[in-house]
């Protein structure tokens, strides 16, 4: 049996766990397959010192074959090359950032770790081509292999509620675009749940438009955010930018209408199943909104193709990729 190892940060208090929960779902479904240990970094991913301790650390627990995971991709520094593999969830960052800060992340977290893999993953298309344009990673050395959601996500029928719908909203960070959102639904008679931390500036304007909401700041567990996905009538998820953006497809397994963005991978993730909208234009939201709301052939469109496309984040299919992976990285290295 193959024996492979996964390098994984070492989690935050209150962080955000999607990269673990993805690959636990993974380890899962392999478990029969393949031999995967979990290798944790023993520090937080914080300052020179601790970083270097967790790259040489994990060089000492290597495996046949070796997975980098999530935003730790500096780990595969010290990793023997024809047995790594190195996943990359977005190209953020670097889009974000600029002058020394911007050289040190894409010299450490992105062109590094490229040329220490054998073998890169990235979550959709458009991660790809951005780690392209980036480092200059060879596209042959890249695999886009989807993210699957959890089993738990099942389709869960309600009534829809076109007097006053409730849109659900998930995450709070500044590509969410919550802002935008919230203009645009200043003249829709709606209920607005956001789960996240929210400031204090959003509440006020909230309050100021008359915007009936709930704020859940809480950490959930993944039962309670499924509860609120069924309670919701509407997912709002118009990111200005994804890697991936799992809530897609989380609401189209459990049949709730999608309004998303236009940029990075959302449109190659939501194909026909979300209304596709420019999320730095209010007026295009408020729009379709709108049409979500006051066309019922067309939310019924929304939530059959939904139901289908959820279908090709399937975990049988994602893990039967990675076993083959897994295995090619395996045998090639025993040539």
């Amino acid at each position: 049996m193959i024996k492979v190892a996964h390098f994984t940060r070492k989690p935050r208090p209150l962080g955000n766990f999607s990269i673990e929960t993805y690959f636990g779902i993974i380890r899962e479904q392999l478990r029969d397959k393949v031999s995967i240990e979990v290798i944790q970094s023993r520090y937080l991913s914080n300052g020179l010192l601790k970083r270097i301790y967790n790259s040489i650390e994990a060089a000492l627990h290597q495996k046949d074959v070796n997975h980098v995971l999530g935003d730790v991709t500096f780990l595969a520094t010290f990793l023997k090359k024809c047995k790594t593999i190195t996943t990359f969830l977005d190209c953020n960052v670097l889009a974000t950032s600029s002058g020394i800060k911007h050289k040190i992340i894409k010299f450490f977290w992105f062109k590094i770790p490229v040329l220490r893999s054998g073998y890169i993953t990235t979550i959709s298309d458009a991660t790809r081509q951005e780690l392209i344009k980036y480092t200059g990673c060879p596209s042959e050395k890249i695999r886009v292999i989807y993210v699957s959601i959890s089993e738990k996500f099942q389709q869960n029928e309600k009534p829809f509620n076109s007097r006053i719908p409730s849109i659900l909203q998930i995450g709070t960070a500044p590509n969410k675009n919550i802002n935008r959102l919230v203009e645009a639904i200043r003249e829709i008679p709606c209920r607005l749940t956001i789960i996240g931390k929210v400031d204090d500036e959003l509440k006020a304007k909230l309050k100021d438009y008359n915007i009936q909401h709930l704020l859940v700041e809480t950490h959930l567990t993944e039962e309670e955010v499924i509860t609120y996905y069924q309670q919701c009538d509407i997912v709002s998820f118009v990111s200005t930018y994804e890697g991936f953006g799992m809530p897609i497809v989380e609401a189209n397994a459990i049949g709730r209408c999608v309004i998303t963005g236009n940029t990075t991978s959302m449109p190659e993730v939501a194909a026909n199943a979300a209304c596709v909208v420019d999320p730095f234009s209010i007026s295009e939201i408020a729009d379709g909104l709108k049409k979500i709301i006051n066309n019922n052939v067309y939310r019924a469109e929304l939530i059959n193709n939904g139901y289908k496309n959820a279908e090709r984040f399937n975990k049988k299919v994602i893990a039967e990729q990675f076993l083959n992976l897994y295995t090619e990285v395996y045998n090639k290295r025993l040539n």
